[in-house]
């Protein structure tokens, strides 16, 4: 491997080391549950507390581990969320409803912050804010006239960072300023993940790793699932696969755009440099499209660096020495540090770049995150199942609205790499 690498170096997440993917004890496949939800990340955990507390016999079904895909790869920060702002949703789907919308993203990280503390996850969780960085001169006056002129009712904590004060917020020199957003948060994903596996299990859930659902059939009453360890009949199903949607449901892989999103954790770093570089602990975004997001670890010991580096999805070997360049463009000091751990995992995006939530051929699902799914896969999840379970306060303003696909796609982004070319030509122009 490249130089940049210690000679340890692990191609995992650097959650793992911490919390390893769970060994569950083998088990029989229950033949029959009312409720069986295909994937067991953040989506499909909380849709399966949910339907599980509600008192359905709920099982979970993964292919792989128990959280092995962007649930425990991520970043750990949360949001808000939603990407489009107030007045382009409101040319598509009306005032009234684009404010729904966004009212929406600000539920999701309230409510996640609330379940953290009614169910006392040891996650790691902090209101720590996010200073959104402008990479030019201009996007830091389009972030400021943003915070001036936010709709009525769906203001936002937040406040204008200069260039000059940037300092105080983010120890270097590559921006144009930002704005500090003082009610995001951060949490270790893995830690998250483990807290809310674990409140499954005790609410009378099933989870079933490396089980992975071959074929869903309906039939009377409900469904029929099979997978190599056997058939699962069900009166309902939640599809909960994001970014790993495939030819299961063709319906939906249509609708989701996988995209690879790659992180590095460096080795150790002295205290002082940490505190140099990011002296409040925020989390950290840019207004690039070609986004990068980094922050602090837990401990304060490394930074996380995150982006999308590649036109088409390769190995970490291959992207932890292009983000290690990207991160020495923003923090030079860091040049001579290693790179510890490298990994990568999949996102879902929307060609609306909304998320959607609502039932199809009889199955219930939510997915399509758009990158920002730690607040806003589990907050759905759960309204998922409180829509199984036929409680009124499982509407969402996401409900009903149309989710779109292209002509030609069928699940493989064959027009990913001229877009990230393109997205990234954009960000170098001074717009």
């Amino acid at each position: 491997m490249s130089n940049v690498f210690t000679d340890d170096c692990k191609l995992s997440p650097y959650w793992w080391d911490r919390v390893p993917r769970p060994q569950l004890d083998a088990r029989p496949l229950s033949q029959s549950v009312v409720v069986a939800v295909v994937g067991s990340g953040y989506t499909g955990l909380n849709a399966a507390l949910v339907t599980a507390r509600g008192g359905r016999h709920a099982v979970v079904l993964d292919a792989e581990e128990a959280g092995w895909g962007c649930s425990t790869r991520n970043g750990g920060q949360v949001s808000t969320s939603i990407k489009p702002s107030f007045e382009r949703l409101a040319r598509r789907h009306g005032a009234r409803r684009a404010h729904d919308i966004l009212a929406e993203g600000r539920s999701s990280l309230a409510w996640l912050g609330d379940l953290v503390a009614a169910e006392k996850l040891d996650c790691d969780f902090a209101v720590v804010g996010r200073f959104h960085a402008a990479h030019n001169r201009a996007q830091f006056e389009a972030l400021a006239r943003r915070i001036a002129d936010q709709p009525k009712g769906l203001e936002l904590d937040a406040h204008v960072v200069p260039r000059a004060e940037q300092h105080a917020e983010l120890g270097t020199d590559a921006y144009h300023g930002g704005v500090v957003y003082r009610r995001h948060a951060s949490l270790d994903p893995a830690r998250y993940h483990q807290e809310l596996l674990l409140r499954v299990q005790r609410s009378g859930g099933e989870i079933m790793a490396r089980c992975p659902v071959e074929a869903i059939e309906k039939e009377a009453g409900g469904f029929r699932l099979s997978t190599p360890s056997g058939t699962i009949r069900t009166r309902d199903v939640v599809i909960a696969t994001n970014g790993y949607t495939g030819r299961l449901t063709p319906w939906l892989q249509r609708r989701v755009i996988p995209i690879g999103s790659y992180m590095i954790a460096t080795e150790p770093l002295p205290a002082e440099l940490m505190a140099r570089l990011m002296p409040r602990n925020r989390i950290v975004s840019d207004t690039r499209r070609v986004v990068y997001y980094y922050r602090a670890s837990p401990d304060r010991q490394r930074v996380l660096f995150g982006g999308r580096v590649s036109l088409s999805e390769t190995d970490p070997r291959i992207s932890g020495p292009r983000l290690h360049a990207d991160m020495v463009g923003i923090f030079p000091e860091l040049a001579d540090v290693r790179i510890s751990h490298s990994w990568c995992g999949f996102i879902a995006y929307t060609f609306d770049e909304l998320m959607h939530v609502g039932r199809h051929d009889g199955m219930h699902y939510a997915m399509g995150y758009c990158g920002a799914g730690v607040g806003t896969a589990s907050y759905f999840g759960m309204r998922i199942g409180q829509q199984v379970l036929g409680l009124k306060e499982g509407r969402t303003a996401l409900d009903g609205l149309a989710f779109e696909t292209r002509p030609l796609y069928s699940g493989n982004p064959w027009f990913l790499a001229p877009s990230v070319l393109y997205y990234r030509w954009r960000d170098r122009l001074p717009i």
